[in-house]
């Protein structure tokens, strides 16, 4: 097996590795501790729980992906656009980008209720809560892509007879890929937080009402297997972005090396 074999297999076994490590540190120090289980259960608890309530966490689990994946959609269709007008454009980013950077701070929990005044209880204030919270560092990203082209990089293609919109086609939306898929990777799970959020307060299923539920009756394995469930689930989404990020940006993927 060659070295760089051996490093791709360390680094692919090393996560696993590490979370094997950590649940055994939590067992043992649960148990050895006596820390209450309505306090913090051990793994095992939480592992029986997810068997004995695999159904409810399945069916839920389901009803949060879906949320996520249309307010993370909306999200990216929405941030692509207005980063790409942002960054092309000086006059629009000296207009729009302080209201983004207003939006942007507005504490999303606090939009929850008015979602619900609103749409009404169920999955659009949820796929709203997600795009809120994913939309943000996607605009950011593309608009900073498309904005350090270098200026040397416009000359040449304009002395090449290069309009400015093909300026904007062949060399900035291309340069904005590692930007757009650095972005993608954080507002993913932002989306799943999103989701989880509006489900608390405001909808009769998802991972977040089976928490409420589950806290309301002191259900504290239960609390804890959904937050395992919707963290998987974010692990998975990330992976997968970083997958397309090393083939479709591949030219500007850098791997690791230490």
């Amino acid at each position: 097996m060659s070295a760089a074999s051996t490093k791709r297999l360390r680094q692919a076994i090393m996560p696993w590795l590490i979370t094997v490590v950590l649940l055994i540190l939590w067992e043992v120090l649960t148990r050895a501790s006596g820390i209450s289980p309505l306090i913090l259960p051990p793994p095992s608890a939480i592992g029986q729980a997810m068997l004995r309530y695999h159904e409810v966490l399945s069916q839920n689990a389901l009803q949060t992906l879906f949320t996520t994946i249309i307010g993370f959609g909306l999200a990216l269709a929405t941030g692509i656009l207005i980063g790409l007008a942002i960054g092309a454009s000086s006059e629009i980013y000296s207009g729009v980008y302080p209201l983004l950077v207003a939006f942007n701070a507005v504490p999303k929990v606090a939009l929850v209720p008015l979602f619900v005044l609103w749409c009404g209880i169920g999955s659009i204030p949820a796929v709203l809560t997600a795009f809120m919270l994913s939309f943000f560092p996607i605009v950011v990203n593309v608009a900073t892509g498309i904005a350090t082209i270098e200026p040397e990089m416009e000359d040449v293609m304009r002395s090449l007879g290069a309009r400015r919109d093909e300026i904007l086609v062949k060399v900035g939306i291309p340069r904005a890929m590692p930007y757009l898929f650095a972005s993608l990777k954080v507002s993913i799970t932002l989306a799943f937080v999103g989701s989880v959020i509006s489900e608390t307060v405001a909808s009769n299923d998802g991972i977040g009402f089976v928490l409420m539920g589950a806290a309301a009756r002191f259900e504290v394995s239960l609390v804890f297997a959904g937050i395992v469930i919707v963290a998987v689930m974010a692990v998975v989404a990330y992976a997968i972005c970083e997958f397309l990020e090393a083939r479709m940006a591949h030219w500007a993927f850098r791997a690791r090396t230490q």
